[in-house]
């Protein structure tokens, strides 16, 4: 193996950091979490740094380790958002020029934040679709002007500093653990967790957690070698990344007990609980290790079980589509085309005799652009109960209205999510 942390580095990182990250943040017992499942879980609340997630730590560490003429030069950086927050906040707190490269797509929140921090030491390029996207803008960028490159994840001086989390969780805790569930965008705070339990706590089992629709290392390791995925969905954007690390690739290939997905809108009902229910404000990357519990029920009950809550740099602008996705996860929103009978009455027919009592329309578009017999609309319904889809679809047809479910078909479906 190319390189593996080692715990004194991380040590020392942890010595390091303490200038930015003066008090460790909270490792706490979710009641309602604990109940549910049977088992001990406790939060790692990095969504409680300043800048609001675990990212700071890798970022300052490798900043504060360049030398003076590293430091004269310049750094650069790409990232989603919470690596461009943690650059920007140590080059602020250490008097180094930054630019920052982020997606086009990056939720403005997470700009205006990094624009916070950075104040004037930094400048912010807005670039491509995905992270992949700006990390090649900020690569050639970085040769162009010889400055020093950054990375979200994939080097030491990152890994150690991330690897600081590991440390803390086993300070933080007498009792033994038995699972660690991280979040996993590029794999830098999943391979600094291996480097610190490999070496102090070697019985704990590490469950790396990706979106489904960005399954980046899931990928990589079943072929064997570090993969780069053709599509991904941006939706968790803080571990949407087409390519994991090649030194994060090796270490959590051979160190972490598994890869697993969650599907996007598993996610975004998870971030929905959270808030209404613990009063807990999440990104959909923070939400990632909670939602995966359900498919590990049966292996953590009775256990010890840490979830790496790891940001909550989220757009309050999102909170419709991530109450959408939810909805669609738990098979309560559905989407047809509906064909209406051009004659009086025919809407006032759909929805009394057709609609189930707790039955919603929730969106509607209607265009009569012929003299058809029938006009065609696109109608979003919300259920009560995912059992009510079957009996609402037999009645849109035995009354002819039924056209199509468009829920299934994904290329109609982009337009309307």
């Amino acid at each position: 193996m190319k390189y593996f942390p080692k715990i004194e580095d991380i040590y020392t990182a942890a010595t390091t950091i303490k200038q930015v990250v003066p008090d460790n943040t909270p490792l706490q017992e979710s009641i309602r979490y604990s109940k549910e499942y049977d088992a001990t879980i406790l939060l790692k609340r990095e969504d409680l740094h300043r800048v609001r997630s675990y990212k700071i730590r890798g970022a300052f560490n490798k900043i504060f380790s360049l030398s003076a003429d590293e430091r004269n030069k310049g750094v650069v950086c790409a990232s989603a958002g919470n690596h461009a927050q943690g650059v920007a906040f140590a080059c602020n707190h250490l008097g180094i020029k930054g630019t920052i490269y982020m997606p086009s797509v990056t939720p403005r929140q997470k700009v205006e934040q990094t624009e916070m921090f950075g104040g004037d030491w930094v400048t912010i390029v807005l670039e491509g679709d995905t992270f992949d996207d700006s990390s090649k803008a900020a690569l050639q960028f970085c040769e162009e002007h010889q400055k020093v490159f950054v990375h979200p994840f994939d080097d030491p001086k990152t890994i150690e500093g991330q690897g600081t989390v590991g440390l803390e969780i086993i300070h933080q805790t007498t009792a033994p653990i038995d699972y660690v569930f991280v979040a996993i965008g590029g794999g830098g705070l999943a391979s600094g967790l291996c480097g610190v339990f490999q070496q102090l706590s070697p019985n704990t089992k590490i469950i790396g957690v990706e979106p489904e629709g960005a399954a980046s290392m899931k990928t990589s390791i079943e072929n064997g070698m570090n993969t780069e995925l053709a599509h991904i969905d941006k939706f968790v954007d803080g571990a949407a990344v087409k390519k994991v690390g090649n030194l994060t690739f090796e270490i959590c290939k051979k160190y972490l007990n598994k890869v697993i997905t969650v599907p996007e809108g598993k996610v975004c009902q998870t971030i929905l609980d959270l808030y209404n229910r613990d009063a807990i404000v999440v990104e959909p990357a923070g939400a990632l290790t909670l939602a995966a519990l359900d498919f590990y029920k049966d292996q953590i009950k009775g256990k010890n079980v840490v979830c790496i809550v790891s940001g909550s740099n989220n757009d309050i602008t999102r909170t419709a589509e991530i109450k959408e996705r939810a909805l669609l996860y738990r098979n309560l929103k559905h989407y047809f085309i509906v064909r209406f009978p051009q004659r009086p009455g025919a809407l006032k027919e759909f929805v009394v005799d057709i609609l189930g009592p707790t039955d919603d329309i929730t969106h509607f578009e209607y265009s009569k652009k012929s003299s058809k017999e029938n006009a065609p609309a696109v109608v979003g319904i919300e259920l009560k109960n995912a059992t009510d889809l079957q009996p609402l679809i037999a009645r849109m047809k035995d009354n002819n209205f039924f056209g199509d479910y468009l829920n299934d078909k994904p290329d109609l479906f982009q337009y309307l999510v």
